[in-house]
């Protein structure tokens, strides 16, 4: 379907008569309405932004297109939490529409500053001969809620050699000076990240590029983020136009990181080991982090993907964001693990203890559409064992362990809904353990999965129909022990 710029980039007030009220209705009818994930009221979901914890409480935006599920004129949408669980719509945050952001919103984030929360991001412009230029604005919200946008860019053109592929900072504090990372694209159109420096967020000059070894690593770095863990210095980003290699970046387009020494802020440089993807799985993208209350490094994604069509569409929404992760570091790589918090969403338990022998088994207890599961697998000689859930008579999921290949694999090949089928159905990752361990956060059209304690985490939308809500465990040509909790959600 073929929009034009007048239809993509409407307001919310220029929406027909009835239609903001027949999207809530095509939601309301939805099968597909996640439970305990954030997601938009209506209309299209993506990256996270402006991620603080600022007066007690977390607040995180999104970008949202109200008007349907198509990428068009981005706001800012507010939630917050006390506890990183429970999540209250506040509304929309940052509006577009001015001369520094007629044509969108953009991604950014925020940081709090003399008892203000002050939100950096990236105003989509066009002109009359459709070019795009980016500007840099600042927002702050008092402490009563309030959001003021500032009149004029902070920053307000594009450094010589890059294109206006120009967008997203990302801004943090150290001693007493403040830098943004922005992610970029050369002329030459490769990916890369910027640095910026200011006194006050106010006022901001150019530092340079950032220097890594990823000089020809796709045509666009989006989302980029820094902050350092446990000495090391990390750099999150997003980069667009990668090929495929092997099990790695199979999906429309990528999110990882590089870890190495800190960021010297004075040369730009940034010493750093191997790209590594932060999720396996099919629909992750624009990663973005906050520090908690108590110190540490929260992850929220978007879960979904550009340039990807999904069932809900029809019913006049779009995508939602993953469960709150908690970051840490072990041997240089990122391990994410649920927050802590999430077990406030537990209700009853069922229990199970089994040795699989060349089988599928069913317990009594082990279903359903929204739930945690953990399940630990041990003492296996089976070739391929593991669990298939959201299982009906015609469709399932399935998460195995693959002993002679040594991997983890994740199959939606079955799971209802086809979606982007071009980039494949299956994912798969390296792991070479005895022990497995598998944590499921299954809701109403999506699962989260964190292997081994979160040194692999698989991140994915499926679309099975209400009847499919069977869990199987299974081990093929041998044996496996399983132990298993399922907790209702």
């Amino acid at each position: 379907m073929t929009i034009s710029r007048e239809e993509k980039y409407r307001k919310i007030e220029q929406a027909r008569p009835g239609e903001l009220e027949e999207l809530q209705e095509q939601v309301k009818n939805c099968p597909w309405r996640q439970t305990y994930h954030i997601q938009p009221p209506f209309g299209l979901l993506n990256d996270p932004n402006g991620f603080a914890y600022y007066r007690g409480e977390y607040h995180l935006f999104y970008q949202w297109f109200p008007l349907g599920t198509y990428h068009g004129m981005k706001y800012w949408y507010h939630t917050k939490s006390k506890d990183l669980v429970h999540w209250q719509n506040v509304g929309i945050g940052i509006e577009p529409g001015d001369p520094y952001d007629s044509h969108g919103a953009y991604s950014g984030s925020g940081i709090v500053k003399d008892d203000e929360l002050y939100l950096m991001y990236t105003g989509n412009t066009r002109d009359e001969e459709w070019v795009r230029h980016p500007y840099q604005n600042l927002a702050t919200m008092d402490r009563s809620g309030k959001i003021t946008k500032r009149s004029r860019p902070v920053i307000d053109s594009v450094p010589a050699g890059y294109t206006d592929h120009f967008r997203d900072p990302k801004v943090w504090e150290n001693h007493g000076q403040y830098y943004c990372v922005l992610g970029a694209q050369r002329w030459n159109e490769t990916g890369c990240v910027v640095l910026y420096k200011s006194q006050d967020l106010q006022e901001w000059s150019f530092e340079g590029e950032v220097g890594t070894c990823l000089n020809h690593f796709g045509y666009m770095w989006e989302c980029p983020d820094y902050f350092e863990l446990e000495h090391q210095g990390v750099l999150l980003f997003s980069p667009q136009g990668l090929e495929p290699e092997g099990d790695h970046y199979r999906n429309i387009f990528q999110s990882g990181y590089v870890v190495g020494r800190p960021l010297d802020l004075r040369t730009r440089k940034l010493d750093h080991g191997a790209f590594q993807e932060l999720d396996r799985g099919f629909d992750f993208y624009a990663q973005q982090t906050t520090e908690a209350a108590d110190g540490r490094r929260i992850l929220v994604g978007w879960m979904g993907l550009p340039d990807a069509n999904y069932p809900t569409d029809r019913n006049g929404w779009a995508n939602c964001l993953t469960l709150p992760r908690e970051l840490t570091l072990r041997g240089g790589k990122i391990i994410q693990q649920p927050v802590r918090e999430l077990e406030k969403l537990r209700k009853e338990e069922v229990k199970v203890e089994a040795v699989l022998q060349n089988e599928t088994a069913c317990f009594a207890g082990f279903e359903g559409t929204t739930y945690e599961l953990i399940c630990e697998f041990a003492a296996a000689d089976a070739e391929r064992f593991g669990i298939e859930f959201r299982a009906g008579e015609h469709e399932k999921t399935v998460l195995m362990v693959d002993r002679a290949s040594k991997k983890v694999i994740l199959d939606r090949t079955l799971s209802g809904h086809a979606i982007a089928e071009e980039y494949g159905s299956v994912r798969r990752c390296n792991l070479d353990a005895e022990n497995i361990k598998f944590q499921l956060f299954v809701d109403t059209s999506s699962v989260e999965i964190f292997v081994n304690e979160g040194e692999e985490v698989f991140t994915s939308r499926i679309f099975p129909g209400p009847e499919s809500t069977m869990i199987r465990f299974f081990a093929h040509q041998g044996s496996a022990a399983c132990r298993a909790s399922l907790w209702r959600i």
